[in-house]
């Protein structure tokens, strides 16, 4: 480790994070659709996500950052102007579409990667081809498809949505390598249609070199970060390998964009080795303090998503326990922190009653080190308030004390 390189404290490089990724603007800025896609292209993309115990994912990531959000801008955004298109990045994510042409190499992989899939195989069955031929052409010839829309016996077959008819994974393997886009959900049933179709003037683009593909998944990942390791550049899009984002850091450093610092933990002891991009003083002299109100963060918000970087920046540790069974869960089935400044100071088990338009918050936890005062408890109570305006709960209802 060298100790003459600069050292950025750890309220420095959580101050630039949430500015990278939206969190310290103002919330009560115009939320027009163009605003909405500029701030999504500002984060990078926005994760999709089934669970709606509250309010479907991408809404509530956006909704912590615009007051005004409104759901049906970004159904506008995803379905009509076609700014923004589904696919993958480390998960189901809405991205802006700008940059479909680099979802082309992944295409080209997954095409390998699925097909030799064991789980896939034993899916779709001893004829893959005539599978993928069917549904291909009914999709060509009757327009935009769900799963539902392909009959299929399903005696012998396993319950829920892994015991999928070979129909439903020839539609997600046509989506996958990017034959099939997804042009719209019904009750969040992915509706399948060919990509010349719903995109029309991106599908024929040319493909990426790989130079320019490596440039552009590191450079808009260092953009969206601005301190990171090779190995979290890697991790932003899941487009290239941690070999080719070290090379490209490396030539970067050389080049002069990216500069080698020492980043302090939250502990205050240890200082950790990382990169910045070369402007980084300038960018933190830019940003606005941070907002002194609460938001109730989304579990799969981009600021969440690495738990280790979280650990080090906020000393937060955070588990999504969803997937816990039910008697080892610690906090809760979906869990929002509570962000406050720069700071998480704790946490919500929320839960909206649909059929009495409640918005029920059943347990609130504090980080131990939080002071609870009136002043604390009346902002996340504003915080509440916004989430219940966000997903229509006429009531809001607090455990009792």
């Amino acid at each position: 480790m060298n100790p003459s390189l600069p050292t950025i404290s750890i309220a420095s490089a959580r101050r630039l994070l949430l500015g990278a990724q939206g969190l310290l603007a103002d919330p009560g800025c115009p939320a027009s659709p163009a605003a909405l896609q500029k701030l999504i292209e500002q984060m990078g993309f926005v994760q999709l996500d089934s669970i709606n115990v509250v309010e479907r994912a991408h809404h509530l990531t956006l909704a912590s950052r615009l007051d005004a959000y409104r759901h049906e801008d970004f159904t506008r955004l995803l379905e009509c102007e076609r700014s923004l298109f589904e696919h993958w990045t480390h998960d189901a994510s809405a991205i802006p579409t700008k940059w479909f042409a680099h979802w082309q190499p992944r295409f080209a992989r997954a095409r390998e990667r699925v097909r030799h899939n064991r789980w896939w195989q034993r899916l779709i069955g001893e004829r893959p081809d005539e599978v993928l031929d069917q549904v291909r052409r009914r999709i060509v010839r009757e327009g935009p498809l769900r799963s539902q829309d392909f009959e299929y016996d399903r005696r012998g077959l396993p319950p829920g949505w892994w015991g999928w008819k070979p129909q439903k994974a020839a539609l997600e393997f046509l989506w996958i390598t990017g034959e099939l886009m997804i042009t719209r959900r019904e009750n969040f049933q992915k509706v399948y249609d060919l990509t010349e179709r719903v995109l029309p003037a991106h599908h024929a683009l040319a493909h990426p070199t790989e130079a320019e593909h490596i440039e552009w998944a590191c450079r808009t990942a260092f953009e969206r970060l601005v301190i990171a390791t090779p190995k979290e550049v890697a991790d932003f899009w899941h487009a290239i390998t941690p070999a080719q984002a070290k090379q490209w850091c490396e030539e970067a450093v050389r080049a002069g964009h990216l500069t080698p610092v020492l980043i302090q933990s939250s502990n205050g002891t240890e200082q950790r080795p990382s990169l910045a991009l070369a402007d980084w003083e300038r960018r933190l002299r830019q940003l606005p303090d941070p907002p002194e109100r609460m938001r109730l963060l989304c579990p799969f918000d981009p600021v969440l998503r690495d738990r280790v970087r979280l650990a080090r920046l906020f000393g937060f540790e955070y588990r999504f326990e969803a997937f816990v069974p039910e008697a080892k869960r610690q906090y809760g089935y979906y869990v929002l922190p509570i962000l406050e400044g720069d700071r998480l100071v704790g946490r919500v088990d929320p839960k909206f009653q649909r059929g009495k338009s409640v918005l029920a918050i059943r347990r609130v936890y504090w980080e131990p080190q939080v002071r609870v005062t009136q002043a604390r408890c009346r902002k996340l109570e504003e915080a509440a308030r916004r989430l219940a305006r966000v997903i229509g709960a006429e009531r809001i209802e607090w455990p009792v004390t």
